[in-house]
């Protein structure tokens, strides 16, 4: 006689593990390289199988908040800061790195709708409401990056509360909404009056642009240009040959 089904797992209790994780790692309470505790200890904790615990990390692995590693364990994810060029930076993240005091202001906050162009250049419906942001960066006092940024709100709704003059966008975005796809674009400008203003530098300073767009499921998350002062700035990109492969994660 074959062996009964285990029971299903209370969808519930997976949800309530993933969502304790989320909100240590959101809080800082667990740091990005912060091994989290192993399966048997969460068995314990919450009273379950391993199933449901593995459930839950699988699910918090996919959203982008944890890696595992093999014979390891599993760790608080590191934001991507490397590269401007192939991966989406902190900037926060990178001036701290550096060892410089980050700044960041918020500059304005529009909630609107979408122009005939963004709808064009996003795949927006007609009617399609976006947040529109602009702000600046600074390193040791003195800016450093100046962005112009739209959410469209059918596909990140919480980005409507989100309290974006103590979270820089970028950064919030990282950390709180998956994305499957990126495009950027790098290419030279210089300063108007306008940027000039909002950098702290002369009109006809040279600038680096990076023009940004991120995807999930086919729909835009976000869209951003960031003026960067060129002789503040610099992008380094490491990549391996076309085809290698990523150590295997349990």
């Amino acid at each position: 006689m074959d062996a009964p089904s285990p029971a299903p797992v209370p969808a519930s209790l997976k949800a309530r593990i993933r969502t304790e994780i989320e909100r240590r790692i959101l809080s800082g309470e667990w740091p990005p390289g912060h091994r989290l505790p192993v399966e048997r200890e969460l068995m314990a904790q919450y009273g379950c199988a391993r199933m449901t615990v593995n459930g839950a990390l699988a699910a918090l692995v996919e959203a982008g908040f944890i890696e595992r590693r093999r014979r390891a364990g599993s760790f608080v994810r590191r934001p991507p800061l490397r590269s401007a060029a192939l991966e989406i930076p902190d900037i926060g993240a990178q001036v701290r790195g550096s060892g410089d005091d980050y700044g960041y202001e918020l500059l304005e906050r529009v909630r609107r709708r979408a122009t005939a162009a963004e709808r064009a250049a996003l795949g927006l419906p007609a009617g399609a409401v976006v947040l529109w942001l602009s702000a600046r960066h600074s390193a040791g006092g003195a800016p450093i990056a100046y962005e112009e940024r739209v959410i469209p709100l059918d596909a990140v709704p919480e980005a409507a509360t989100a309290d974006f003059g103590r979270d820089a966008p970028g950064s919030w975005l990282l950390r709180r909404v998956p994305w499957q796809e990126a495009e950027n674009t790098i290419l030279a400008d210089v300063a108007d009056a306008r940027l000039a203003e909002r950098l702290g530098v002369p009109e006809g300073a040279a600038l680096l642009v990076v023009e940004r767009r991120t995807w999930r499921a086919g729909r835009t998350l976000t869209a951003v240009r960031t003026w960067y002062v060129g002789a503040r700035q610099r992008f380094v990109a490491r990549f391996t040959p076309a085809g290698a492969q990523d150590e295997a994660h349990d």
